[in-house]
Protein backbone atom coordinates (compact mmCIF):
# COMPACT_ATOMS: atom_id res chain seq x y z
CA UNK A 1 0.00 0.00 0.00
CA UNK A 2 1.58 3.35 -1.10
CA UNK A 3 2.10 6.17 1.58
CA UNK A 4 -0.39 7.92 0.57
CA UNK A 5 -3.28 5.55 1.58
CA UNK A 6 -1.39 5.07 4.77
CA UNK A 7 -2.39 8.76 5.38
CA UNK A 8 -5.34 9.02 4.49
CA UNK A 9 -6.90 6.47 6.70
CA UNK A 10 -9.45 6.80 8.87
CA UNK A 11 -7.66 6.28 12.11
CA UNK A 12 -4.48 8.22 12.37
CA UNK A 13 -1.60 5.85 13.12
CA UNK A 14 -0.09 5.51 16.57
CA UNK A 15 3.42 6.11 17.43
CA UNK A 16 4.58 5.59 20.87
CA UNK A 17 8.28 7.10 21.27
CA UNK A 18 10.26 5.65 24.89
CA UNK A 19 13.32 8.26 24.86
CA UNK A 20 15.08 9.86 27.96
CA UNK A 21 16.64 12.79 26.26
CA UNK A 22 13.99 15.40 26.24
CA UNK A 23 15.53 17.03 23.45
CA UNK A 24 15.62 14.04 21.23
CA UNK A 25 12.14 13.22 22.36
CA UNK A 26 10.49 16.38 21.40
CA UNK A 27 12.35 16.53 18.04
CA UNK A 28 10.72 12.99 17.67
CA UNK A 29 7.05 13.85 18.66
CA UNK A 30 6.85 17.82 16.65
CA UNK A 31 8.08 15.57 12.98
CA UNK A 32 5.33 12.85 14.07
CA UNK A 33 2.57 15.30 14.73
CA UNK A 34 3.75 17.14 11.64
CA UNK A 35 3.26 13.74 9.30
CA UNK A 36 0.26 13.34 10.76
CA UNK A 37 0.68 10.50 13.64
CA UNK A 38 -1.03 10.16 17.23
CA UNK A 39 2.10 10.06 18.92
CA UNK A 40 2.25 9.32 22.85
CA UNK A 41 6.10 10.04 24.27
CA UNK A 42 7.41 9.25 28.03
CA UNK A 43 11.03 9.35 28.94
CA UNK A 44 10.29 5.52 31.58
CA UNK A 45 10.38 2.36 30.72
CA UNK A 46 8.33 0.87 33.28
CA UNK A 47 5.67 3.66 31.99
CA UNK A 48 6.41 2.62 28.21
CA UNK A 49 6.13 -0.65 28.66
CA UNK A 50 2.64 0.25 30.42
CA UNK A 51 1.60 2.31 27.24
CA UNK A 52 2.64 -0.49 24.81
CA UNK A 53 0.10 -3.29 26.54
CA UNK A 54 -2.68 -0.26 27.06
CA UNK A 55 -2.85 2.09 24.31
CA UNK A 56 -1.44 0.13 21.56
CA UNK A 57 0.73 2.11 19.17
CA UNK A 58 0.96 0.61 15.61
CA UNK A 59 5.10 1.36 15.94
CA UNK A 60 7.08 1.87 18.82
CA UNK A 61 10.31 4.08 18.92
CA UNK A 62 12.44 2.76 21.76
CA UNK A 63 15.71 4.05 23.16
CA UNK A 64 18.63 0.79 24.09
CA UNK A 65 20.06 2.94 26.39
CA UNK A 66 17.32 4.01 29.11
CA UNK A 67 18.09 4.53 32.40
CA UNK A 68 16.31 2.00 35.44
CA UNK A 69 14.14 -0.61 32.57
CA UNK A 70 16.88 -0.84 30.05
CA UNK A 71 15.45 -0.86 26.26
CA UNK A 72 16.40 -4.35 25.49
CA UNK A 73 13.95 -5.53 28.56
CA UNK A 74 11.24 -3.47 27.20
CA UNK A 75 11.51 -4.86 23.76
CA UNK A 76 11.76 -8.36 25.73
CA UNK A 77 8.35 -7.79 27.21
CA UNK A 78 6.64 -6.46 24.70
CA UNK A 79 7.41 -9.98 22.90
CA UNK A 80 6.65 -11.93 25.77
CA UNK A 81 3.09 -10.22 25.98
CA UNK A 82 2.55 -10.91 22.19
CA UNK A 83 2.47 -7.89 21.26
CA UNK A 84 2.78 -7.70 17.14
CA UNK A 85 3.95 -4.49 16.84
CA UNK A 86 7.36 -3.23 14.97
CA UNK A 87 9.94 -2.23 17.42
CA UNK A 88 12.41 0.19 16.04
CA UNK A 89 15.41 0.84 18.37
CA UNK A 90 17.40 4.28 18.81
CA UNK A 91 20.92 3.62 19.63
CA UNK A 92 24.25 5.11 20.00
CA UNK A 93 26.16 2.26 19.74
CA UNK A 94 27.18 1.29 16.49
CA UNK A 95 29.03 -2.45 16.78
CA UNK A 96 27.55 -5.23 14.90
CA UNK A 97 27.21 -7.38 18.53
CA UNK A 98 24.72 -4.11 19.37
CA UNK A 99 22.72 -4.72 16.44
CA UNK A 100 22.45 -8.27 16.49
CA UNK A 101 21.56 -7.98 19.87
CA UNK A 102 18.66 -5.54 19.19
CA UNK A 103 17.57 -8.00 16.89
CA UNK A 104 17.96 -11.62 18.96
CA UNK A 105 15.45 -9.48 21.47
CA UNK A 106 12.65 -9.20 18.58
CA UNK A 107 13.38 -5.41 17.20
CA UNK A 108 12.17 -4.80 13.83
CA UNK A 109 14.88 -2.06 13.02
CA UNK A 110 17.83 -0.13 14.74
CA UNK A 111 18.53 3.48 13.88
CA UNK A 112 21.88 4.77 14.55
CA UNK A 113 22.10 7.96 16.42
CA UNK A 114 22.53 10.90 14.93
CA UNK A 115 20.16 9.98 12.92
CA UNK A 116 18.33 11.58 9.23
CA UNK A 117 14.89 12.25 11.06
CA UNK A 118 13.80 11.92 7.07
CA UNK A 119 15.18 8.16 6.93
CA UNK A 120 13.64 7.30 10.22
CA UNK A 121 9.88 8.45 9.31
CA UNK A 122 10.64 6.53 6.00
CA UNK A 123 11.30 3.60 7.69
CA UNK A 124 8.62 3.75 9.82
CA UNK A 125 6.16 4.08 6.92
CA UNK A 126 8.05 1.34 5.50
CA UNK A 127 6.92 -1.07 8.77
CA UNK A 128 3.92 0.35 8.50
CA UNK A 129 3.21 -0.74 5.45
CA UNK A 130 4.80 -4.12 5.92
CA UNK A 131 1.84 -4.62 8.57
CA UNK A 132 -0.85 -3.73 6.56
CA UNK A 133 0.22 -6.04 3.70
CA UNK A 134 0.63 -8.73 6.63
CA UNK A 135 -2.58 -8.24 7.77
CA UNK A 136 -4.15 -8.77 3.63
CA UNK A 137 -2.44 -12.25 3.60
CA UNK A 138 -3.71 -13.28 6.65
CA UNK A 139 -7.14 -11.85 5.91
CA UNK A 140 -7.23 -14.45 2.46
CA UNK A 141 -8.66 -18.12 3.11
CA UNK A 142 -5.94 -19.76 0.53
CA UNK A 143 -3.02 -18.11 2.45
CA UNK A 144 -4.21 -19.04 6.01
CA UNK A 145 -2.04 -22.57 6.39
CA UNK A 146 1.03 -23.61 4.80
CA UNK A 147 1.60 -27.40 5.07
CA UNK A 148 4.92 -28.12 4.48
CA UNK A 149 5.79 -31.62 5.30
CA UNK A 150 5.86 -31.79 9.05
CA UNK A 151 5.82 -28.02 9.44
CA UNK A 152 2.79 -26.02 9.27
CA UNK A 153 2.90 -22.30 9.52
CA UNK A 154 -0.47 -20.96 10.56
CA UNK A 155 -0.38 -16.95 9.59
CA UNK A 156 -3.84 -15.95 11.10
CA UNK A 157 -2.40 -17.43 14.58
CA UNK A 158 0.64 -16.64 13.84
CA UNK A 159 2.27 -19.84 15.03
CA UNK A 160 4.35 -22.42 13.37
CA UNK A 161 4.27 -26.37 14.65
CA UNK A 162 7.26 -28.89 13.18
CA UNK A 163 6.25 -32.43 14.07
CA UNK A 164 3.88 -31.76 16.14
CA UNK A 165 5.84 -29.53 18.25
CA UNK A 166 5.20 -25.43 18.52
CA UNK A 167 8.24 -23.86 17.31
CA UNK A 168 8.46 -20.18 19.25
CA UNK A 169 9.36 -17.22 16.48
CA UNK A 170 10.55 -13.83 17.08
CA UNK A 171 8.22 -11.70 14.65
CA UNK A 172 10.72 -10.90 12.04
CA UNK A 173 11.67 -14.46 11.79
CA UNK A 174 7.67 -15.47 10.98
CA UNK A 175 7.24 -12.76 8.29
CA UNK A 176 10.69 -13.91 6.82
CA UNK A 177 9.68 -17.88 7.18
CA UNK A 178 5.94 -16.87 5.53
CA UNK A 179 7.09 -15.32 2.90
CA UNK A 180 9.62 -17.76 1.50
CA UNK A 181 6.83 -20.26 1.88
CA UNK A 182 4.96 -18.53 0.21
CA UNK A 183 7.33 -18.46 -2.86
CA UNK A 184 8.67 -21.96 -2.55
CA UNK A 185 11.25 -22.88 -5.46
CA UNK A 186 11.82 -18.97 -5.94
CA UNK A 187 15.11 -17.62 -5.43
CA UNK A 188 15.62 -13.85 -3.50
CA UNK A 189 18.91 -12.17 -2.89
CA UNK A 190 19.48 -10.78 0.74
CA UNK A 191 18.26 -6.91 -1.27
CA UNK A 192 14.75 -8.55 -1.97
CA UNK A 193 14.42 -10.19 1.43
CA UNK A 194 15.11 -6.88 2.97
CA UNK A 195 12.65 -5.26 0.54
CA UNK A 196 9.83 -7.65 0.75
CA UNK A 197 10.05 -8.40 4.54
CA UNK A 198 11.49 -5.84 6.37
CA UNK A 199 10.19 -3.08 4.27
CA UNK A 200 12.68 -0.89 3.04
CA UNK A 201 15.49 -0.45 0.74
CA UNK A 202 18.13 -1.39 2.69
CA UNK A 203 21.53 0.77 1.86
CA UNK A 204 24.40 -0.84 3.87
CA UNK A 205 25.10 -4.68 5.39
CA UNK A 206 22.42 -7.31 4.06
CA UNK A 207 24.06 -9.72 6.72
CA UNK A 208 21.07 -9.46 8.83
CA UNK A 209 19.20 -11.60 6.43
CA UNK A 210 22.11 -13.97 6.87
CA UNK A 211 21.48 -14.05 10.68
CA UNK A 212 17.97 -14.41 10.68
CA UNK A 213 18.39 -17.39 7.84
CA UNK A 214 20.48 -18.65 10.46
CA UNK A 215 18.39 -18.60 13.53
CA UNK A 216 15.28 -19.71 11.43
CA UNK A 217 17.59 -22.95 10.35
CA UNK A 218 18.38 -23.72 13.96
CA UNK A 219 14.80 -23.46 14.80
CA UNK A 220 12.67 -25.81 12.16
CA UNK A 221 15.75 -27.63 10.21
CA UNK A 222 16.51 -31.55 11.93
CA UNK A 223 19.99 -30.77 10.70
CA UNK A 224 21.02 -26.66 10.41
CA UNK A 225 24.30 -27.80 9.07
CA UNK A 226 22.37 -29.77 6.32
CA UNK A 227 19.14 -27.45 5.75
CA UNK A 228 16.50 -29.16 3.70
CA UNK A 229 13.71 -26.17 3.89
CA UNK A 230 15.81 -22.86 3.82
CA UNK A 231 18.37 -23.40 0.88
CA UNK A 232 21.41 -21.54 0.02
CA UNK A 233 21.65 -20.41 -3.74
CA UNK A 234 25.61 -19.90 -3.66
CA UNK A 235 25.99 -15.98 -5.63
CA UNK A 236 22.58 -15.22 -5.13
CA UNK A 237 20.41 -15.37 -2.06
CA UNK A 238 18.31 -18.41 -0.92
CA UNK A 239 15.26 -19.97 -1.64
CA UNK A 240 12.43 -22.08 0.45
CA UNK A 241 13.03 -25.96 -0.98
CA UNK A 242 10.37 -26.47 -4.13
CA UNK A 243 10.50 -30.59 -3.24
CA UNK A 244 9.29 -30.85 -0.07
Amino acid sequence: MPVAELKKSVTKKKILIIEDDRSLREALRYNFLSEGFDVRACDDGVIGLRSATEWGPDIVILDLMLPGVSGIEICRSIRREGLIVPVIILTAKDSEVDRVVGLEIGADDYVTKPFSMRELIARIWAHLRRMKMIQTIESEPDNSTFVIGDLVIDNIGRRVTNFNREIPLKPREFDLLTHMAGNRGRVFTREQLLDRVWGYHYEGDTRTVDVHIRWLRKKIEEDPSTPKLLQTVRGVGYRFSPNL
